[in-house]
Parts: structure tokens; sequence; C-alpha cells
């Protein structure tokens, strides 16, 4: 894709990359794996899940989440249930307790984003307010099937129909 002089792809892709690290690293509660809190994260945010689906979600290997989330039901952090659809297969969900982890976690981000917003001037913050559209759109499209160069960008998302 080529630079152009609004948006320069590779300084996007360091400020992101740095505000993901900053991001991550916010909260001081609990301190818990990467991993441990993005399986947490990702069952609080998109709802029960198959271990299959964790696997490849979190990009580890199906021994590695099971482990995970064998560790996670023990400390009642997530729970298995049977999958509705299939007797044989398990559904893993966030338990009461994982999903208070993760409402924490987002509680001291955004108190700490808040204090780092109060020190930008009001042309900074009307600029990250304008810019969070066009992010969402690209997690739109990052998550959604077919989006690759040739498809059609212009199709709905699954928030933009959930949205209606």
């Amino acid at each position: 894709m080529p630079e152009n002089a609004a948006l320069s792809i590779a300084r996007l892709t360091r400020v992101l990359e740095d505000f993901t690290r900053m991001h991550i690293r916010l909260p001081a509660e609990r301190r818990l794996s990467f991993t441990t809190l993005s399986v947490l994260h990702t069952l609080a945010g998109d709802g029960p899940k198959r271990l299959t689906e964790l696997a490849g979600s979190e990009q580890v290997t199906q021994s590695a989440i099971t482990q995970m989330v064998t560790k996670l039901e023990r400390e009642g952090l997530v729970e298995r249930h049977p999958d509705p659809s299939d007797g044989r297969a398990v559904l893993v969900h966030v338990t009461a307790a994982g999903a208070a982890i993760v409402d924490g976690r987002r509680a001291e981000r955004m108190a700490r984003l808040s204090e780092l917003a109060d020190l930008l001037t009001e042309a900074e913050r009307a600029a990250i307010a304008a810019a969070l559209p066009a992010l969402a759109r690209m997690v739109d499209l990052h998550s959604v099937p077919g989006t690759a160069p040739g498809t059609d960008p212009g199709a709905d998302t699954p928030r933009d129909s959930a949205r209606r």
C-alpha cells in the first residue's frame, strides 16, 4: 500500500504499537500474563467459545489453551459447560470473577487515560475523537472474513448490523 501525505502507515503502526504497549500495562491491579488477560477479555467481550476457537483467536496451540483454561477454571475465572449444539464439545464461559477482572482493568485504564487526556490540548483531544470512528472501522474490517484486497470494504460489518 503506498504511503500518502495524509496517512503514514509506518507512523500509524509505530504509534499504535507504542500506545498498545502502554495501554496493556496501565492497570496495576492483579498482574496476570498477557495470554491469560487476552482469554478473559475475549470471553467477556465475545461470549462463550470452544477451546478450538479460543486457540485460534489467541494464536496458541490447542494444548496451550487447554492448560490455560484449566488454570483459569481452578482460579474460578472461567467455567466449562456443554455446548448445546454439540454434546461432545464444551464452551468456555467467563465467570463473574473473571468478568470483574476485565471490568476492573477497563476502569483503571479509563481513569489513567482520562488523566493523560486532561494533559492534551483541546485540538489534540478533538483529533483523537475524530479518529475513533476510522479506527473502529479498521477493527471491524479486520474481523470480517473476506475483507482482503479485492473484496467490498463498504459492506456492512457485524457491528453495523448490530447497531440497527
